[in-house]
């Protein structure tokens, strides 16, 4: 293969920070995943990132909005969702006990992917969850 050349194929998606959107981004991505046996854990993890972006950061304020990226490769499905920020701090995975009404979600996301990362920058922050094609679901790497 050359080295400029990838069999990784990239979707995106743009939505305005309303809350039924996250229902769109779900079956955006069960639309481009059908038939992968990833779709379902996928579908999860876009739900609840779309649902944190919505609910958590000035996505979910008026004109807000938060952008989805898709990335497919024989070795991996890469899911991204980025947010209009407006919080001081980063997303970050927070070990809550099963009484807590909220504050899961993303502890929630790192179970189901096989490696979660959170990139903060001046306009917002993208949370990537991907989850490897070759690895058992929730097995992760060292």
């Amino acid at each position: 293969m050359h080295e400029y050349t990838s069999t990784a194929r990239v979707w995106g998606l743009s939505c305005p920070g309303f809350p039924e959107e996250v229902s769109r981004a779900r079956r955006w991505t069960r639309d481009i995943l059908r038939g992968s046996p990833l779709a379902e854990d996928a579908e999860l993890i876009v739900s609840e990132l779309s649902a944190n972006a919505i609910l958590h950061t000035a996505s979910g304020q008026t004109s807000g909005s938060f952008h989805l990226a898709l990335a497919v490769s024989p070795q991996v499905i890469a899911l991204s969702v980025t947010d209009d920020g407006g919080r001081g701090t980063a997303p970050k995975v927070e070990h809550q006990d099963q009484e807590a009404e909220h504050g899961r979600g993303l502890d929630m996301v790192s179970a189901l992917a096989h490696r979660v990362v959170v990139h903060s920058s001046q306009s917002g922050h993208t949370i990537t969850a991907e989850l490897f094609t070759d690895i058992r679901p929730g097995a992760h790497l060292c």
